[in-house]
């Protein structure tokens, strides 16, 4: 008998988290469990019904901004093997960023860095702990001098410059200092450092596993929360499309030049322009 694979997708009750439980129910196997996670109770039930598929799939409640939850469901588990931190907070056009950061950073940075602390240590031998992010999650899309404070750094050390520019935007010198004022910006490039983190402390025993750590772009999709931001969607990709290549990733043998990257379509977008030394 095949051993069970247990996945786990946050965020997952609508968008690129429920298509990719969708995805994942799909391809996998009927011992095989997905996790279907959010914060609402009723979502959550309602969205794990919804999923056709070979694998079963069970909702659980779980907020991401709440690090003791995180940690409790990771102990309650004791081992797993595809993990996805998928959970984005509210960002909305026109709102000031001191009114958004707090709920905006607590989902996208704070949520990962709980997910990516709890659940590392438990990931078995040819697992994946991967964070959706962001093609914008790029050291080009911050000013040079703000470059050191993301790259080659500690888990640690992400974590706390994301609290001081967090406090900076609450203290009005955040955009002195060099941050800019779009917060999601600053949240993808973080999320991003977050993950190179982590994997650069694995890599070796990690490779030796066929494990994966990676951050992963859908590119632009159409969702509920990128439509504030986009007028033209032509281009756009629907959900089911977009977790396509993140299963494809998830699914296949562990390519080392893929490694603690940012992946979008299969490829590496590249983390520092080229021309940087």
């Amino acid at each position: 008998m095949t051993e069970q694979r247990i996945a786990l997708v946050t965020g997952a009750n609508q968008g690129i988290g429920y298509a990719l439980v969708e995805e994942l129910a799909q391809r996998m196997n009927p011992e095989d469990l997905v996790l279907l996670t959010g914060r609402n109770p009723e979502r959550v039930a309602a969205a794990a019904a919804r999923v056709e598929g070979k694998a079963r799939v069970e909702g659980r409640v779980l907020d991401v901004t709440d690090g003791d939850a995180v940690r409790r469901l990771a102990a309650e588990l004791g081992a797993v093997d595809i993990v996805v931190s998928n959970a984005v907070g509210p960002l909305e056009p026109g709102v000031a960023p001191v009114e958004q950061v707090d709920e905006f950073v607590d989902v996208a940075n704070l949520g990962a860095q709980y997910m990516l602390r709890a659940f590392g240590p438990i990931l078995r031998p040819g697992g994946r702990l991967i964070v959706v992010a962001s093609s914008l999650g790029t050291l080009e899309q911050l000013p040079e001098h703000l470059w050191g404070r993301l790259d080659q750094v500690s888990l640690e050390d992400v974590e706390k410059v994301v609290e001081e520019w967090r406090t900076a935007v609450h203290d009005g010198t955040a955009q002195a200092q060099g941050w800019p004022e779009w917060i999601n910006l600053p949240s993808k490039v973080a999320q991003v450092a977050a993950v190179r983190a982590v994997a650069a402390e694995r890599r070796e025993r990690d490779l030796a596993e066929n494990t994966l750590v990676a951050s992963v772009c859908p590119g632009l999709v159409d969702t509920r929360a990128s439509r504030p931001w986009f007028e033209d969607f032509s281009q756009a990709k629907s959900p089911a499309d977009a977790v396509v290549p993140i299963a494809d990733l998830i699914l296949a043998d562990v390519d080392p030049g893929l490694y603690g990257e940012l992946i979008r379509d299969g490829a590496v977008v590249a983390w520092k322009p080229s021309t940087s030394r």
